[in-house]
């Protein structure tokens, strides 16, 4: 089918994939009659139970884990929160470009408990570097605390800066504290192992991979125990009572199959990428692209013009047929200033004005000419530039 519209949103949620659909559909079609309930003791009860850990293997596979150490949960969100609100620690050290569902729950919990809390500050490139870590953990040595949580993500949502979470585990190990890492952005844009990593807890989610929104998963390991987040009929090994949401699991399991598959392909949405930004820069030079010296995902760019606000062009770019967004998308109905972008010591007219676009499996290169071409009308438009109608070809920007 023909798309009308340019969808360049992946990192808000990723259209679903026909791999997901088709499980859903054939599990949905294979279940009339039957029901989907692994807990049940029949055959059609054990027919689920074999499709739910037959799921949990694949999303365990693209993060590198142990199915035995993953529990669905209803999304990131949900996981982060678990691990923020509930592991046994007396002091929190969260990276200050987190996603608001790590630092929402780390504020509420310090200023509910008295835990000691220190907000790591990235550098200008968006790095949360292994030195600042051991400083935050020395800082909460120094203010009491003795097991404290580490949580940086391992790669970021808003400007796509992919952080040494490997080296970042290693000196929090070395000073006694657990580590935690929303891989949300990372899986299926990046390899991910979570042996390698080092953590003791990660966090997923079907939706930003091409899955079904409303599932995710928590991989615990480690040495990080958490208090069961439901009680009730005991399922995912008594963390997480209600019967688990099997169509949506058989989805993401799809989904993750996929996305491991077309790693390659996503790696290679980079020169997609340079090729708008070479683009946005051509037509206004005084643009600024964030993070453009560190390493990131190749899907994602965010960018921004002084003077011209994110809500503007956003609005500008969706009557044009081009959807994009601006920092998190999790805040409904509202565009606020990026709190990455402040934590990175970006000026405040920045911090309003960057818009993200981030690439994806479906992505093609004339969308990504249109979008350029969209950007550039609306900016001559806003800011009366007489910059060249069309952005440099693929040999130029080379």
């Amino acid at each position: 089918m023909t798309r009308t519209r340019v969808y360049l949103d992946y990192n808000a949620t990723a259209p679903l994939r026909p791999e997901a659909a088709r499980a859903m559909t054939a599990l949905f079609e294979a279940a009339a009659g039957a029901g989907t309930n692994p807990s049940s003791v029949h055959a059609d009860g054990r027919a689920a139970r074999k499709r739910l850990e037959d799921a949990r293997a694949g999303v365990a596979a693209l993060v590198g884990a142990k199915p035995a150490d993953l529990v669905f949960v209803s999304g990131a969100t949900e996981a982060n929160n678990w691990v923020l609100a509930r592991a046994p620690v007396d002091g929190l050290a969260v990276s200050a470009i987190e996603h608001d569902s790590v630092l929402a729950p780390a504020r509420a919990r310090a200023a509910a408990e008295g835990l000691p809390l220190v907000e790591i500050a990235a550098d200008g490139d968006g790095v949360v570097t292994p030195a600042a870590v051991a400083a935050a953990l020395d800082d909460l040595a120094a203010r009491g605390a003795r097991r404290p949580l580490v949580s940086v993500m391992v790669a970021n949502n808003e400007v796509g800066t992919i952080q040494p979470v490997a080296e970042i585990a290693a000196e929090a190990r070395a000073r006694g504290a657990l580590v935690h890492t929303d891989a949300v952005q990372a899986a299926g844009k990046t390899p991910l192992d979570m042996a390698a990593l080092g953590v003791d807890a990660l966090s997923v989610s079907a939706h930003k991979i091409g899955g079904p929104p409303g599932v995710g998963a928590l991989v615990l390991c480690g040495g990080l125990a958490l208090d069961p987040l439901i009680a009730g009929g005991g399922q995912e090994r008594r963390y997480r009572s209600g019967t688990e949401n099997l169509p949506g699991i058989v989805g993401f399991a799809a989904a993750a199959e996929a996305a491991a598959a077309g790693l390659d392909a996503m790696a290679g949405l980079g020169a997609l990428r340079d090729r708008l930004e070479a683009a946005v820069v051509a037509t206004a030079p005084e643009a600024v692209v964030f993070a453009r010296k560190a390493e990131r995902l190749a899907n994602t760019s965010a960018f921004a013009v002084p003077g011209l606000k994110a809500e503007t062009q956003m609005m500008h770019m969706d009557l044009a047929g081009v959807s994009v967004g601006s920092g998190s998308a999790c805040s409904s109905g509202k565009v606020s200033p990026s709190h990455v972008l402040a934590a990175m010591g970006a000026d405040a007219d920045l911090c309003d004005g960057a818009l993200r676009i981030s690439l994806g499996w479906a992505t093609t290169e004339a969308e990504v000419d249109r979008a350029a071409a969209a950007w550039g009308a609306l900016y001559r438009r806003l800011a009366g530039s007489s910059a060249p109608a069309a952005g440099p070809t693929a040999g130029e920007v080379a």
